[in-house]
């Protein structure tokens, strides 16, 4: 069977992404792991313990506007595996090791807004059971550290490192938008099961664009990767 082009194309970079990911593929993985064990450890111990008076964040017209939706759950638990897609591209230990800085920024950024200022969400519309599976989220991760979402602000700063691997690494358009549609679907998700309001997600959103424009722009004039695919 005669194979067109782009098929030709979309094999040859899933070939050249594989090989990407199979350079230090044992570091990547433990480091991902200890970096997201570390941000629990941190994440969990500031929602136990909030400094000062909690405030609530105001629900605005895009949370009226969006309906409480139990099966967006799986968007928002797929940030996990998300956010660990552009590090396991990376092919030198100095790029993968800038990027963790530039991913404990990020944290240490909304960290220090939980600290200073403690916020939560307000509380449900209605007085009807929550789904079981979002129920079972509300009691593991409680409706504190709200402002700014941080789950929304690791999925802007992904998206936008992704993107710019995508395009060092000739992906096709197609995979580039679903990069963006992935993100976009993990921000909605943040709303629609209620685990943050809209003000929260466009703080995330902001706080995770500047640390990754910051990063790329220090970074200007060469691979991001930190380096060629392996042949």
């Amino acid at each position: 069977m005669a194979h067109t082009e782009q098929d030709i194309t979309a094999r040859s970079w899933i070939r050249r992404a594989g090989r990407r990911m199979a350079v230090h593929w044992v570091a990547k993985m433990a480091g991902t792991a200890v970096a997201m064990t570390a941000f629990f450890f941190v994440y969990f111990w500031l929602l136990r313990h909030a400094r000062g008076p909690v405030t609530t964040v105001p629900r605005i017209w895009i949370d009226r506007a969006i309906p409480f939706q139990p099966g967006a759950l799986p968007l928002y638990v797929s940030l996990w595996v998300y956010v660990s897609l552009a590090p396991a591209l990376l092919v030198s230990r100095r790029a993968l090791a800038a990027y963790a800085a530039a991913a404990a920024v990020l944290s240490v950024a909304g960290f220090a807004v939980f600290i200073l200022w403690p916020t939560t969400v307000p509380a449900p519309e209605t007085d009807a059971p929550l789904a079981p599976s979002v129920a079972y989220l509300k009691v593991i991760d409680a409706s504190g550290n709200a402002f700014p979402s941080l789950h929304v602000a690791f999925a802007v700063f992904t998206a936008l490192w992704l993107g710019r691997l995508l395009r060092e690494t000739g992906a096709a358009g197609g995979v580039r938008a679903l990069n963006w549609l992935w993100c976009a679907g993990i921000v909605y998700s943040t709303i629609a099961i209620r685990q943050h309001v809209a003000l929260d997600a466009l703080a995330g959103a902001a706080l995770g664009a500047a640390v990754a424009a910051a990063h790329l722009r220090i970074m200007r004039g060469g691979d991001p990767s930190g380096g060629p695919t392996p042949p």
